[in-house]
């Protein structure tokens, strides 16, 4: 491949050096070539390096990202810190901007999204390009190549990157897998998503976005892009995750797989010498991450899965990520030992808009004494200390992360990157739900696992503006991320389900079921009972009690799970009261479903055959027995 002009004359303006160009034609691909010069002609930045997998070149990274302020680092070894631009309480780039991320269209797109942000194609390109001309100026445009899955695996899709932040850069280097080899074996084709981000203009006190006016995050499915621009945040700005997301999904619901919003884990089961994986999706605040990492199994991700048909005609999935990228409010040594183990011990991580006192970080709910000032988000920080608005700042956002790689953890599984995937054979789907569904209940059979998954239900807590208990619903735990009508990602679930040999079972949980008195029925760990009892239902371990929305325990195998699991003796009354089908109750679900549903046109038939079936199967039950709530013995 020759030297293209636009890259002779970067080259003689000194905007790149013969080493870097040299690793771009070894690519030996037009499209990456294309795609750089096109936004480097447009961005205008000062220098370009190019970053392949090598650890000098992933090194320098690293060091620049200290050198330029965009981390500092902290007491331990590896610990670095990062801030997020910040106006006011309501006014911040520290959490992703739902109004400002858009999906891109052509005007001939005659589909309904009710769902999703959109905009024409061409007004949405024509204004971002407007607003990214000249956003790189004197700032370092890094070139970046990375893996989405393992490497050399057919799950995976490669990714090319383009930003000026050193910090966007460095959380990728934990975040994902290198990709610069593996983008030679592209053979010049165009089969890769690619991502454009500047932070645009920056403080002069602190490097982070100077107008967060332009903050504009733009998803562009035909391209299989995403542009973002005057943000650092990494919801906003790392384009690999959830902004890949929703490129992943596009392209698996015309391809006949799936990107989801999935954790994977590894299941162990005590006196059973065998693992089972399983993989699950959850709302905000309804136990994702407490379940992926529930003590004694392993995890393989905590966010993404892309799920595949795989040779062997049963359902395979991988991890897209090798790290995580936490929510760090309520991470403490009780609730999240193997996390909180890894943020308070020497190791690469990044922390993002904590206080920190004295090189130490401190986050909410860390279960420590905090400090009475510090340095924060907000900068300079002290007890009280209130924004301009008059609104009080606490000591670290309650959005604040942490950026780490899995294999830091000592539960990571050690499949998190066979380039097969893992076997997946059971999914959960799961819920805040404080008066409706059991605790664990398996789907009578995949299509109504997928509607199970489809009437997902969350009410919201105090942790969410507004009123609490207000129920939303959330297909998948995966709303917000959609880009096909919901109709078409639930039909693509059914086909997909229908050319497997054996689908995974599928089963509900809610965590948050309360008594008479408004408290919680179950444990924090009665989960590890509810997920193990669901791996012995996939090796027809335990038998069940079928009913019209699913099957559910019998308490004499539950009470033995929670003897060998949590030592823990549990009654028969707790039982009977926590799996009662509460018949009205999810007859109003239903019709709430129903209400959403109709929403949207071109809804499967199997999503309404089962919605009838159900509800029909209740009121009969209802009626034969009299009573509301059917205790299990009923049955």
């Amino acid at each position: 491949m020759g030297i293209p002009n636009k890259f002779k004359i970067y080259l003689q303006k000194g905007l790149i050096t013969k080493l870097d160009l040299e690793k771009l034609i070894e690519l030996d691909n037009n499209y990456v070539m294309t795609i750089i010069s096109n936004f480097i002609d447009l961005c205008k930045p000062n220098k370009i390096t190019v970053i392949s997998d090598s650890k000098e070149d992933i090194d320098y990274v690293r060091q620049k990202t200290i050198q330029v302020g965009e981390e500092s680092k902290l007491n331990l070894e590896g610990h670095t810190i990062h801030y997020d631009g910040f106006e006011t309480m309501s006014d911040h780039d520290q959490a992703r901007d739902k109004e400002h991320t858009q999906v891109l269209l052509p005007i001939e797109d005659k589909n309904t999204y009710p769902w999703i942000n959109t905009m024409n194609r061409k007004e949405g390109l024509d204004e971002i390009l407007e607003i990214m001309d000249g956003c790189m100026k004197g700032h370092e445009c890094l070139v970046r190549f990375f893996c989405l899955g393992p490497k050399r695996s057919k799950f995976s899709i490669l990714a090319l990157q383009l930003t000026d932040s050193f910090y966007v850069a460095h959380s990728e280097d934990l975040l994902y897998r290198e990709g610069y080899e593996e983008f030679k074996t592209l053979n010049g084709s165009n089969n890769f998503f690619y991502f454009i981000h500047s932070t645009g203009p920056l403080k002069d006190n602190i490097p982070v976005t100077k107008d967060l006016t332009k903050r504009r995050i733009y998803i562009d499915l035909e391209e299989g892009r995403v542009l973002s621009c005057y943000n650092t945040y990494a919801g906003n700005s790392l384009g690999l995750k959830k902004l890949a997301l929703r490129l992943g999904i596009f392209k698996a619901n015309n391809e006949d797989w799936l990107t989801e919003h999935y954790f994977i884990m590894g299941l162990h089961p005590k006196e059973k010498n065998r693992t089972t994986y399983a993989a699950g999706a959850f709302p905000s605040a309804c136990g994702k991450t407490s379940t992926a990492m529930l003590p004694g199994q392993t995890i393989v991700g905590d966010d993404i899965a892309y799920l595949r048909i795989w040779d062997d005609k049963f359902c395979h999935g991988v991890n897209i990520e090798r790290g995580i990228f936490g929510i760090i409010k309520d991470v403490n040594i009780k609730d999240d030992p193997e996390i909180f183990k890894a943020l308070t011990s020497p190791r690469e991580v990044i922390f993002s808009n904590v206080l920190v006192n004295d090189e130490v970080p401190y986050w909410l709910g860390d279960g420590r004494e905090h400090p009475d000032d510090g340095f924060n988000f907000s900068g300079k920080w002290h007890e009280g200390i209130r924004d301009k608005n008059g609104i009080e700042i606490p000591l670290a956002h309650p959005n604040a992360r942490y950026t780490m790689k899995i294999n830091e953890l000592s539960n990571a599984d050690k499949m998190l990157n066979d380039p097969n995937g893992v076997a997946i054979n059971i999914i959960f789907y799961g819920g805040r739900d404080s008066d409706t569904m059991p605790p664990i209940l398996e789907s009578i059979d995949w299509k109504e696992g997928v509607f199970s998954g489809a009437s997902i239900e969350s009410e919201t807590t105090s942790a969410t503006i507004g009123k609490e208990g207000v129920r939303k619903m959330q297909p998948m735990a995966n709303l917000d991320f959609l880009v096909v009508p919901l109709g078409t990602y639930l039909k693509n679930h059914e086909k997909f389900g229908a050319s497997l040999i054996s689908p995974p079972k599928v089963f509900a949980t809610n965590y948050f079921l309360k008594n008479k008195e408004g408290k919680y029925h179950n444990g924090i760990l009665d989960k590890l009972v509810w997920v193990m009892w669901a791996e012995l239902r996939v090796h027809d371990d335990v038998d069940a009690i079928k009913t019209p929305i699913g099957y559910i325990p019998i308490y004499s195998d539950l009470k033995e799970l929670f003897k060998i699991y949590l030592n823990k003796h549990y009654s028969e009354a707790d039982y009977l009261e926590q799996f009662s089908i509460r018949t009205e109750n999810l007859v109003q679900k239903l019709n709430r479903v129903e209400n959403m549903y109709k929403e949207e046109r071109w809804i499967p038939p199997f999503f309404w055959d089962i919605l009838n079936k159900q509800r029909n199967e209740l009121l009969t039950l209802q009626k034969h027995h009299n009573k509301i709530n059917i205790l299990p013995t009923d049955f």
